[in-house]
């Protein structure tokens, strides 16, 4: 496989390797970033913890206030021009900061739709006018902001929306009228970002101030939870806003929301991110502290298996999230160098990993499910108990498998946008998928030279498992064509084959570059974490390839392509157990996540 420079193309780590001196780690966070990082993680210790049940209870006021807080410490600015009262830092600090707020249960969520759906839609689309008035109050926290998307009858379709926006006949108004729901900060925002259909099918965004005369709110929604986030429905009664509101383009309301989406995505991995730290750190403390059979919990290898499972996949996510960052920063460096605006520079780079940022989604999401999950078991019956924080951290993470598109429209995105770049001629999937079709008819060479180096093995069975994607991947596309869109379940094996060779290559990658830089003592529980998680990948795009096989091929066909796999998913017996082990008496003797 060929191997990249440091500028690449989403999707390419299909068909290609990447040198581990090219990817970002966490190791090469500068003295700011950091800084950033560790003001969140300080304002959510200090400032949100203390007051989690009163938030959930709703007190008047007082999430704004938290809100109006973090403004005046410049974390709603970071990425925001400095001509608006922004930080105008690089996108991998936004990420940064963005994980240290994301232990903070409910507070992210208000956070995460105030500077992302709320903010962004008038810094990206708005006219310079919209933005001199809207983007200092909001940077500063003067002003909230909501994303006004969903509807009753369409969440995923979004597109589908049926509130109507009405040209008046003077041409200088728009009458909106209609319903949105599930909206975050509709108890406090000022301001409104709502997607309506001008003429009955031009999708278009507005601008709508919160004392616009036909605006009105429904009661706070009573869910399972973020109940300390604002959630209401909003209602648009004969709403007449100016047509200065027009958010864009008339009809182009799509990009907006479709574009918004991709940045948000990998921010909500990033926020899950530092949930997973939190949640790690309560079991690690608490199976310190447990003492049964006259022994802390800790000691006994079922809960050690535990702990180390959950520090493995936060690491691996974590490589995997800050590995698409940088590219996306990287890419937004080479658009600007040819002339882009800022603005259309990191909406390209966003929508250039758009493939990275449904992957990280996916997995960000359900990395948190699993280590709060595994937390409440930790816990036993105090995880239970709602006394206990692992109550409320279980019930918090649920939600964002749904937000941002639901995990399973974002499996199926990201193989649809990788196969419509191939189409256009942008990603050459067709050449590598050839090679392995070729490869699966020839007689196995098993006097190939073995390849020396730490992780020599380690590479080629990442190589193999991208060959067991394209095998997979190019048989669906020969078998069903135009109707692949139609076998969901294929997508969504494809999906997660890609979503765990991705997660995998960035662990591998982000071990292999810093043991270049500490040497294998100092990183040597790192190392296990790599090689546990590989292992992990190895029997699970086994069973995801196996799956697809078998529901679209029979007879010699299927024979011929579970040979392929068994072929690309062959690797080494590993001994996880012991590995896990060390894993997590390290978290044990730091009494903290310590990755």
């Amino acid at each position: 496989m060929e191997v990249t420079n440091k500028l690449v193309k989403g999707g390419e780590f299909i068909i290609k390797e990447t040198d581990a001196q090219d990817v970002f780690t966490p190791a090469d966070f500068s003295e700011e970033q950091n800084m950033m990082h560790q003001t969140a993680l300080d304002f959510v210790e200090k400032e949100v913890q203390p007051l989690l049940e009163r938030l959930d209870n709703h007190e008047e006021g007082l999430m704004r206030g938290l809100m109006e807080k973090a403004g005046q410490l410049g974390l709603f600015g970071v990425s925001i021009p400095e001509q608006y009262g922004g930080l105008d830092m690089d996108f991998t600090t936004s990420l940064r900061v963005t994980e240290g707020v994301g232990g903070g249960h409910s507070f992210p969520v208000a956070f995460a739709a105030h500077t992302g759906i709320a903010m962004l839609p008038i810094l990206y689309f708005g006219n310079e006018e919209q933005k001199a008035k809207y983007l200092p109050g909001l940077t500063s926290g003067e002003l909230m902001g909501a994303y006004c998307l969903t509807e009753p009858g369409s969440g995923s379709d979004a597109l589908g929306a049926k509130t109507k926006a009405i040209p008046t006949e003077d041409g200088e108004h728009y009458v909106l009228n209609g319903q949105k729901m599930w909206i975050t900060n509709g108890g406090f925002a000022d301001v409104f970002i709502v997607f309506a259909q001008v003429d009955g099918d031009k999708f278009t965004g507005f601008i709508v101030e919160r004392n616009t005369p036909g605006l009105s709110l429904g009661n706070e929604e009573h869910k399972m939870g973020i109940k300390g986030s604002s959630t209401r429905q909003v209602f648009l009664s004969d709403v007449k806003v100016p047509k200065s509101a027009v958010l864009g383009e008339i009809g182009k309301g799509h990009l907006i929301a479709f574009n918004i989406l991709n940045i948000g995505r990998i921010k909500l991995a990033a926020a899950c991110l530092g949930a997973t730290k939190m949640a790690s750190t309560l079991s690690i403390k608490y199976a310190n502290e447990r003492v049964q059979f006259k022994l802390p919990i800790a000691k006994f290898g079922a809960i050690k298996h535990k702990l180390a499972q959950q520090a493995v996949r936060i690491y691996a996510v974590e490589s995997a999230i800050y590995r698409a960052g940088m590219d996306i920063a990287r890419m937004e460096q080479e658009l600007l160098a040819k002339g882009q605006s800022h603005n259309e520079a990191l909406l390209g780079a966003a929508r250039e990993f758009a493939v990275e940022c449904a992957i990280l989604k996916v997995e960000g999401s359900e990395v948190l499910d699993y280590v709060v999950d595994e937390g409440v078991q930790v816990y036993g019956g105090y995880g239970f108990s709602a006394d206990y924080p692992m109550d409320r951290a279980y019930r918090d993470s649920r939600i964002n498998r749904i937000f941002e598109g639901t995990n399973e429209i974002n499996r199926m995105l990201a193989v649809d946008m990788i196969l419509k770049k191939a189409m256009k001629g942008e990603l050459d999937l067709m050449g590598p998928a050839q090679a392995v079709q070729q490869e699966l008819m020839a007689i196995p060479d098993f006097n190939l030279e073995e390849e020396t180096g730490l992780f020599a093995a380690e590479k080629k069975t990442i190589q193999k498992l991208k060959k067991a994607i394209l095998m997979v991947a190019g048989t669906a596309v020969q078998k069903y064509m135009n109707s692949l869109a139609k076998e969901q379940e294929v997508l969504m094996n494809i999906a997660d084959m890609a979503i765990k060779v991705y997660t995998a290559e960035s662990t591998l990658l982000r071990v292999e570059k810093e043991v270049g830089t500490k040497g294998e003592e100092a990183l040597s529980t790192q190392i296990d974490i790599a090689r546990v998680y590989l292992a992990d990948t190895v029997d699970q795009v086994n069973k995801f390839g196996k799956d697809a096989i078998a529901s679209m091929t029979e007879g010699d066909e299927q024979r011929l392509l579970a040979m392929g796999l068994k072929r690309f998913t062959k690797a080494d017996l590993y001994n996880a157990k012991d590995a896990r082990r060390r894993i997590a008496d390290v978290l044990i003797a730091a009494n903290e996540y310590a990755y």
